[in-house]
C-alpha cells in the first residue's frame, strides 16, 4: 500500500478528523493506496492557503517568474512520467501506454503556457473625448477550485492547472473519489520545482462532500469543472449563488459522420479510436456513428472485424488494447444500457455489455438497427458501446448529428475537400475533426456547445478564462472639467 497525505500549504497532511479511505485498482479488485477522506475543515485549510500564496510570493510575481517556475515543474513531470503514468494506471485502469502517453504530453502544456505567461499583456486604448491615457491590464481571477473526474486525472487537471498559473492564479485541486493519487503525487513534484507554498492545494474525499464545500466556499472566485452534465448544472446553480466563475467542460453524445466516399478502412480505424480508445471512458467518444446507407454494411464489418480482435487484460500489459472500466458502479451503468438498448430493438453485432470474461470487463459492443430516439442514441453511455445509425444525404447527416442537447466533438470522414468544410461549418460541436478523430493540443481551444458546457479550455482563450480584465484611465491635461457631465 502507497500511503498519500492531503496537500495543503506545501506539505502533506492527514484529514483533520484523520479518516482515511482506499483507492481500488480496477483490474486486479485490490486495494493499492491509501489517502485521507477530507472534509469542509481541510477545504478551508486548502482555501486559505491558497488565498495567502495569491496575496503573497505568487501574486507579487511576474510572467517570467511564473513561467521559469512551470518550466521547472514540466522537466520535474518528463523526469517521472513513468511513475506518474502507472499510478494513473493502478488509479483507473486505463491502459498505461495510454496513460504513458497522456503524462509525457503534459510538459507540453506547461511549456507552451509558459510562453503565454510571458506574454500576457494588456492593450493601450484610444479614447475619443478628453486627455487620457487608457490601458488594460489583465490580472489573475483568484483563487480557483480545479474538480476533475476519473478518466484521465492529470491530463483534464493539466488543462486548469497550466492556464491558471499563467494568468496568476492559485489552486486547490479536487481529484475524483475513484483516481486521488496522481494529484497527490504531481502536487509533491510542484514543491520540488519552488512553486511557493499555498500554489497547489490538493484535497481528496469520498462521496459529493469536499466537492460540494469547495464550491459554496466564499474564498474561491473560480470553479474549474470537468464532469457529467448533470453534476455540471449542480456546480453552475451553486457558483451562481455567489456569482463565482465557471468553466463547464461536461458531457457528449459525439457522432462520427462517414460518407459514401470515404476511405472506409481509415474512418473505421477512427471510429475504433473514437469509441474502444480508452474503454469510451472519454468526453469525446464517438458513440454514434452516422454512416451513408450506401456504405453501411461495408463499413460495420470492418469496424467489427477489428473489434472482435481487441484484446482485453491486464492494463499494465503492452500486448493490452482495452482494460476494464473504472468501478463497480460504471459497469452497472454500461450493462443498462445496453440491455435496455437491446429491449427497444436495437442488435448487437459485437459484444453485448459486460464481458464473459468477468471483472470489470465490457466487451466492445457495436449495436445497429438503433432508432435516434432510442436512449441509446442520445444518452451518454461512457462505456465501449457504438450506437450505429444510417442517413440518406448530406442534410440528413448533419440532422442527425445536430439532434442532441450535447455538443462536445464531432468527426467527418470524407474525400470531398468541399463537403468536409460545408459539414463542419453546419455541426453544432466544439471540435470537429475532418478525416481524423480524438487530438487535442494545448494552443487549441476546447469545449462544447449546449449541456456540453461553456468556456473553453486550452489555447489563449483559456488564459482569459482565468483572467479579469482592469480598465485604467490617467488623466493628461491636468485641467478642471464638469463634474455633472460625463467624461
Amino acid at each position: 500500500m502507497e500511503r498519500y497525505g492531503l496537500w495543503i500549504g506545501g506539505a502533506a497532511a492527514p484529514a483533520a478528523g484523520g479518516a482515511t479511505y482506499a483507492s481500488i485498482d480496477p483490474f486486479r479488485g485490490e486495494p493499492w493506496a491509501e489517502v485521507p477522506d477530507a472534509d469542509a475543515a481541510d477545504v478551508d485549510r486548502a482555501v486559505t492557503s491558497a488565498r495567502a500564496a495569491l496575496d503573497g510570493e505568487w501574486g507579487a510575481a511576474n510572467g517570467f517568474a511564473r513561467a521559469a517556475a512551470m518550466r521547472r515543474l514540466a522537466a520535474l513531470i518528463a523526469r517521472d512520467a513513468d511513475r506518474l503514468s502507472r499510478i494513473e494506471t493502478r488509479d483507473n485502469g486505463k491502459l498505461l501506454r495510454e496513460m504513458a502517453g497522456q503524462v509525457e504530453r503534459l510538459p507540453g502544456w506547461l511549456e507552451w503556457f509558459a510562453g503565454a505567461a510571458e506574454r500576457l499583456a494588456g492593450q493601450v486604448i484610444p479614447v475619443e473625448r478628453g486627455a487620457f491615457h487608457v490601458y488594460t491590464r489583465p490580472e489573475p481571477v483568484g483563487v480557483v477550485a480545479a474538480i476533475v473526474p476519473w478518466n484521465s486525472p492529470l491530463l483534464l487537471l493539466m488543462w486548469k492547472l497550466a492556464p491558471a498559473l499563467a494568468a496568476g492564479c492559485t489552486l486547490v485541486a479536487k481529484p475524483a473519489e475513484d483516481t486521488p493519487a496522481s494529484a497527490l503525487a504531481l502536487a509533491e513534484l510542484a514543491d520540488e520545482a519552488e512553486l511557493p507554498a499555498g500554489v497547489l492545494n490538493v484535497v481528496t474525499g469520498r462521496g459529493a462532500a469536499v466537492g460540494e464545500a469547495l464550491v459554496a466556499h466564499p474564498g474561491v472566485d473560480k470553479i474549474a469543472f470537468t464532469g457529467s452534465t448533470a453534476v455540471g448544472a449542480a456546480v453552475a446553480r451553486a457558483a451562481a449563488d455567489r456569482l463565482a466563475r465557471t468553466t463547464l467542460e461536461l458531457g457528449g453524445k459525439s457522432a462520427q459522420l462517414v460518407f459514401a466516399d470515404a476511405d472506409l478502412d481509415a474512418a473505421a480505424n477512427g471510429v475504433i479510436a473514437g469509441i474502444f480508445a480508452a474503454a469510451g471512458q472519454t468526453c469525446i467518444a464517438g458513440s454514434r456513428l452516422l454512416v451513408a446507407d450506401a456504405v453501411h454494411d461495408d463499413l460495420v464489418e470492418r469496424i467489427a472485424r477489428r473489434a472482435r480482435t481487441i484484446v482485453l487484460g491486464d492494463p499494465l500489459r503492452a500486448e493490452t488494447e482495452m482494460g476494464p472500466v473504472a468501478n463497480a458502479r460504471q459497469l452497472a451503468t454500461v450493462g443498462g444500457f445496453v440491455e435496455r438498448a437491446l429491449e427497444a430493438g436495437a442488435r448487437a453485432v459485437t459484444g453485448g455489455g459486460p464481458s464473459a470474461r468477468g471483472g470489470l470487463f465490457v466487451d466492445p459492443t457495436i449495436l445497429v438497427s438503433v432508432e435516434p430516439a432510442m436512449e441509446v442514441a442520445r444518452e451518454e453511455v461512457f462505456g465501449p458501446v457504438l450506437a450505429v445509425l444510417r442517413f440518406g444525404d448530406e442534410e440528413e447527416a448533419v440532422a442527425l448529428a445536430n439532434d442532441t442537447r450535447y455538443g462536445l466533438a464531432a468527426g467527418v470522414w470524407t474525400k470531398d475537400v468541399h463537403r468536409a468544410h460545408r459539414v463542419a461549418q453546419s455541426l453544432r460541436a466544439g471540435s470537429v475533426w475532418v478525416n481524423a478523430y480524438r487530438a487535442v493540443a494545448p494552443n487549441v481551444p476546447f469545449g462544447g456547445f449546449g449541456a456540453s458546457g461553456w468556456g473553453r479550455e486550452n489555447g489563449l482563450e483559456a488564459v482569459s478564462e482565468y483572467t479579469e480584465t482592469k480598465a485604467v484611465w490617467v488623466e493628461l491635461s491636468g485641467a478642471t472639467r464638469d463634474p455633472f457631465t460625463l467624461g
